[in-house]
């Protein structure tokens, strides 16, 4: 016997949708400048402005990728997938952060290479090319913005923010070879601006990875949501087996037992339990199992006298 409900199926779907709208039109503005950019970074000799050249590509593949995640993620749920798709977005995610890796050791490796042996660089054009990429990046980077903040976006705005820090890095390297030839300001601009996004890369590796592990979201505490369980109503006296996990990005699902004095009250603390868990903690997506005291034998979380405490 148990109870479930889930109030933000109809409102996560409608954000998926936005988000995939979002992402398609980043991906527009990005894959029309790329090959622009490649093909001057290649005549100018510039490894920052290739640099930048690549991070475009990469975020033409990350959105794309992450636009059709973002499609596949507002399938309803079936037989095969009663969940539904939502972790497709999270998984686009680690997908993207594992691809920017790739991408950092390659300009890495491109970079001690130019240290070993320096080529001329047009720093002119470079400037030039990097100042309309730097324009198109912060156009993107603002769309995005403006969408959901999910692991998706993320990983797609990670994308974006290691091609603008990678346009910056590009026009200050165009700006100091234009002015007094030093070519070695390329390869060590390109280099720190990788050691940045390798640190934004590993962070949404790991916060992927806690999701696919279905650990309890950052932002809520399990002690806490089980003793404010325990508390909601004087005619619980215990919760046990509580459970709380990402379906996908921003959307948390929680199980738990809970024990009752007596069975006839359970519609009441059904209602009071859900009214805490979606105003106090945010979870829509719960399923909850009443039990009598003679089935429980080490409660979790029980309710005592003028205090909540985990037991």
């Amino acid at each position: 016997m148990h109870a479930h409900t889930d109030h933000s199926r109809h409102s996560h779907a409608h954000v998926h949708g936005a988000s995939g709208r979002t992402l398609f039109l980043a991906l527009i503005f990005t894959i029309g400048f790329a090959a622009v950019e490649a093909v001057a970074g290649w005549w100018s000799g510039s490894l920052a402005l290739l640099g930048d050249a690549g991070h475009m590509v990469s975020d033409a593949f990350a959105l794309g990728f992450a636009a059709v995640a973002a499609r596949i993620s507002q399938r309803p749920p079936t037989q095969r997938h009663s969940y539904g798709m939502g972790r497709a977005e999270v998984i686009a995610a680690m997908v993207n952060g594992v691809f920017m890796l790739a991408v950092v050791i390659g300009i890495v490796l491109e970079a001690i290479e130019r240290f070993t042996a320096p080529t001329p660089v047009a720093g002119g054009v470079v400037m030039l090319v990097a100042a309309v990429g730097l324009a198109v990046n912060v156009i993107v980077m603002w769309t995005l913005a403006r969408g959901e903040k999910s692991l998706n976006i993320r990983g797609a705005m990670l994308h974006v923010m290691g091609d603008l820090l990678g346009s910056l890095a590009a026009l200050a390297s165009g700006a100091v070879i234009w002015l007094s030839g030093w070519t070695l300001i390329d390869p060590i601009l390109s280099v720190f601006i990788c050691v940045l996004i390798l640190i934004s890369s590993l962070r949404l590796l790991r916060e992927a990875l806690h999701v696919l592990m279905e650990g309890v979201p950052p932002h809520l505490d399990l002690n806490e949501v089980g003793e404010a369980m325990a508390g909601a109503d004087p005619r619980v006296q215990s919760v046990h087996d509580l459970h709380i996990w990402s379906l996908s990005s921003g959307r948390a699902a929680l199980s738990a037992h809970v024990v009752l004095g007596d069975m006839a009250n359970w519609e009441a603390v059904l209602s009071a339990m859900h009214q805490l868990l979606h105003e106090r903690f945010g979870i829509d997506h719960v399923t909850l199992q009443p039990e009598t005291p003679v089935k429980v034998l080490r409660p979790m979380f029980r309710r005592s006298p003028g205090s909540n405490r985990a037991s």
